[in-house]
């Protein structure tokens, strides 16, 4: 699968600048991931520049690399796991969650020849799914393996990389494995797999989030506010125009314009636009999100991440949202 998944690009790419006077300079992080597919689309298809931007976007290969650079005066601002704002805003980071972003969409595939019908048939099995502390690993012991009476340690947890996981799925080295798109996708077109459990059916919560810190919100709300403006109509994009925005983006997941599937070769453009389309992406943060973040918080002190709940409120700064919404 290695042939057919990218990191798009070199760390950092500069936008395009005609006129370098009247647009305001921003550095936006993302991760290689649909989830962060706003970011990349409002980059690719030129919102950021329309919205009078001139911005450079960095792609890190984690959240907790995101956070580190904002928090480092690197970077001034990205999309990112809740959860990885939470971990260090507990620690005292100056950090704000500004605007939602995509709505959490993880799926358990099961290998179909392993006979796992259910969810406590994982029990003793191998499962791959992102590292411990994640937003993945979060979700998948609080929610996922609740659901079934299990806990992490009753199944051997592998923690590897997407495309790894992948990998180790389609050589049968492990049984089964927690992913979100476009690999989700991917898997169940290349491997012969059984989806057990979608998050993004049965709790669907706010799992990616825009953040900046305090200080750079303050130094440069002109430019948050644009830079928002620009991924509101990247997200209106995927939730409208699925293929057009497919079109642009296939190329950052799949490097050839076909894929071999379980049932022949089909179209790259055509595998990522099912992959937005099974995603909600949203800009708003709601009341029943803001709940849905207080009991992932309450899922991260069960897990021992946190020590005590941290007050939700204090980390968001809905002054955008609001504006739009008036």
């Amino acid at each position: 699968m290695s042939l057919f998944l990218t990191a798009c690009g070199a760390n950092k790419e500069q936008q395009a600048n005609t006129n370098p006077q009247t647009k305001e300079k921003l550095r936006i992080g993302y991760l290689n991931v649909m989830d962060d597919a706003q970011v990349m689309l409002a980059y690719d298809a030129g919102f950021y520049e329309k919205n009078g931007l001139e911005v450079e976007v960095q792609i890190f290969n984690s959240g907790p690399e995101m956070i580190k650079a904002i928090v480092g005066g690197q970077l001034d601002a990205g999309v990112l796991g809740f959860t990885n704002a939470v971990t260090w805003a507990d620690k005292g980071a100056d950090l704000k969650v500004i605007s939602g972003a995509q709505m959490g969409y993880h799926s358990l595939l099961v290998r179909s020849d392993r006979n796992i019908k259910t969810i406590p048939d994982l029990k003793g099995k191998q499962l791959a799914t992102q590292k411990q502390g994640s937003t993945a690993d979060i979700v998948l012991n609080g929610v996922v393996l609740k659901e079934g009476n299990l806990t992490r340690n009753d199944v051997n947890m592998v923690y590897v990389s997407p495309s790894v996981a992948i990998q180790s799925l389609t050589a049968g080295k492990v049984d089964a494995a927690f992913l979100f798109e476009p690999y989700d996708r991917i898997a169940r077109k290349t491997i012969p797999v059984t989806p057990l459990y979608d998050v993004g059916e049965e709790w669907p919560f706010p799992c990616m989030v825009a953040i900046t810190s305090g200080k750079i919100l303050q130094e440069k709300q002109i430019a948050i506010n644009k830079m928002l403006d620009a991924q509101k109509e990247a997200i209106e994009m995927l939730e409208n125009q699925p293929k057009e925005a497919a079109k642009i983006l296939a190329k950052r997941f799949i490097e050839t314009e076909t894929i071999d599937t379980t049932n022949g070769r089909i179209n790259s453009v055509d595998l990522i636009a099912e992959a937005i389309e099974a995603q909600t992406f949203n800009w708003e943060i709601t009341q029943e999100n803001i709940q849905q973040m207080k009991d992932i918080v309450q899922m991260m002190v069960d897990q021992q991440m946190l020590s005590k709940p941290l007050n939700v409120e204090d980390i968001l700064d809905l002054s955008w949202q609001n504006k739009k919404q008036s």
